[in-house]
């Protein structure tokens, strides 16, 4: 299972988990659900982690991922097709989502622990699961 499948399989609600894992592994369907990031619904709550207020650049986001496990790497699923589908350093995802408004998923531990970045100011969560 690629990255951004077991991001999928792990952090969205369960009625739409598999939908959304196969259209990320099909070009034609991966668009549609890449146009859906922006405005992304379907996370599962229980694994939602809200940004703090004050920490909004790529150095401290970087600061609490790393705090929490985040290798220097991560894998990018984004509506910004210059990132979508590439590894990376984690900073330099940061650097090129935190505040573009553009629907992004950093993820960091594949299933584990992530970053999402959506349209509006207050869609930037970290997402954690620790089973």
């Amino acid at each position: 299972m690629a990255p951004d499948e077991r991001l999928l399989a792990r952090f969205f609600i369960p009625n739409k988990r598999d939908r959304y894992v196969e259209m990320i592994g099909h070009p034609k369907k991966r668009s549609k659900f890449l146009r859906e990031l922006v405005h992304l619904t379907h996370l599962d709550p229980r694994y939602i982690l809200p940004m703090p207020p004050k920490k909004l650049f790529p150095g401290q986001i970087l600061a609490i991922l790393t705090q929490r496990g985040a290798p220097q790497t991560c894998w990018v699923t984004s509506e910004n097709p210059g990132l979508d589908g590439r590894e990376m350093p984690l900073l330099e995802a940061l650097k090129q989502v935190v505040g573009l408004q553009m629907g992004t998923l950093i993820s960091c531990i594949p299933g584990k622990l992530a970053y999402y970045e959506g349209e509006a100011l207050g869609d930037r969560w970290i997402l954690e699961r620790r089973d």
